[in-house]
């Protein structure tokens, strides 16, 4: 490695400079800066006390909000000449610089420093820049919150200005939120002040009681019943062998099943509506009387097991009466016809052909019609 003396030399000459550089800022910091109010740190800067500031802590700190003026502690506002005021704002030569009183007012400067206008008639305000009109002379009566104008008071006549829900010159007047009829489904609408509510009835809910309570909800219908939603009810389809309003109750199946057999069971009669339903159909050639309406109770048992309800059952018994009764007489009529046709012709075989065939014109004139022989 080959001896270099002028690099070496520059390295020294470096070190002591700033060497001397340092020990001047230090005593720079020491003789300058104001102990008083602050201390120097170890790079040799004056850190200054809370309340004072500059490079060397010598300047203390106003006030804030201190517009004119000056301190001699921390937190001072000491006013200049020509303000005044706790934050030295106002003007004490104002009255003379702007005017700011209007309309011919005295403007003067009261012992807060603030100015102050003398108003002559009929002048008020801050500045003397309003006037008293209408509003004034009949009292601000612009009711329930309206405001009142009148331009200042320089209107002939007064307006107001009323808040929402409100009408009228005076704003004396309810709107009637309830004329448009927001509530549906029979619901009574209240009014109220700019706003309405809606008192539903029972099933409904909703601001405009326009939801239909789902009455399902809950699960009403109980062992496997269906559930129908209705207007403030419900409606449950019951499975076979279960009725009531939630299918609560079980239907008691008739002794009479347990009895017999599968190969008895048409011949078993069931009580239905105060009617005797048996196994057999009533015919014209039957025994039976046609009193009777007999039906199978395989048929009748298989309807229960589909879910028929008694009513419907009846209903059914019913219809089978008419339509029994309506072929009964069908039948009767049919046989009293043939009845009277047979001793017609009976009465024409007689020796007297002549006498008889007279006879059997007018009994057959008597229905309507003329035999011919």
């Amino acid at each position: 490695m080959l001896w270099r003396p002028p690099l070496l030399l520059s390295a020294l000459s470096w070190v002591l400079f700033t060497l001397q550089t340092s020990v001047t800022a230090a005593d720079e910091c020491t003789e300058r800066c104001d102990l008083y109010h602050g201390h120097c740190d170890e790079d040799a800067v004056c850190r200054c006390d809370p309340g004072w500031d500059g490079p060397f802590c010598e300047d203390c700190v106003r006030m804030p909000g201190c517009i004119h003026g000056v301190c001699h502690q921390p937190w001072q506002c000491m006013c200049l000449s020509g303000w005044a005021g706790k934050f030295c704002d106002k003007d004490l030569h104002i009255c003379e610089r702007s005017s700011p009183c209007q309309n011919g007012a005295e403007c003067f400067i009261t012992p807060e420093g603030d100015y102050s206008c003398d108003c002559p008639e009929p002048f008020h305000g801050k500045n003397c820049e309003l006037k008293r009109g209408p509003c004034e002379a009949q009292g601000l009566p612009c009711q329930n919150g309206g405001t009142c104008l009148d331009d200042g008071g320089y209107a002939e006549v007064f307006t107001c200005r009323c808040l929402a829900g409100y009408v009228g010159r005076l704003c004396e007047t309810d709107v009637d939120d309830c004329l448009m009829r927001p509530c549906a489904n029979g619901a009574t609408c209240i009014d109220g002040v700019n706003r309405f509510s809606c008192e539903c009835p029972q099933g409904f809910q909703g601001r405009f009681c326009t939801v239909n309570i789902d009455d399902c909800v809950g699960r009403p219908c109980h062992n496997g019943g269906r559930c129908y939603d209705r207007v403030g009810d419900y409606e449950c389809y019951c499975p076979a062998g279960f009725t009531g309003k939630s299918c609560e109750i079980l239907v008691p199946r008739p002794t009479w099943e347990y009895e017999a057999g599968p190969s008895a069971i048409d011949q078993v009669p069931l009580e239905l509506s105060g009617r005797t339903v048996s196994s057999t159909r009533w015919s014209p050639g039957s025994t039976e009387k046609p009193g009777h309406f007999k039906i199978s109770v395989k048929e009748v048992v298989t309807q229960r097991e589909h879910g028929l309800s008694e009513l419907q059952l009846i209903t059914i018994a019913v219809l089978g009466v008419i339509t029994v009764l309506v072929i009964i007489l069908t039948v009767l009529l049919m046989m009293r016809h043939r009845s009277r046709g047979a001793s017609c012709w009976c009465h024409q075989t007689s020796p007297d052909t002549k006498t008889h065939y007279h006879q059997c014109q007018g009994a057959s004139q008597e229905h309507g019609k003329t035999t011919e022989l």
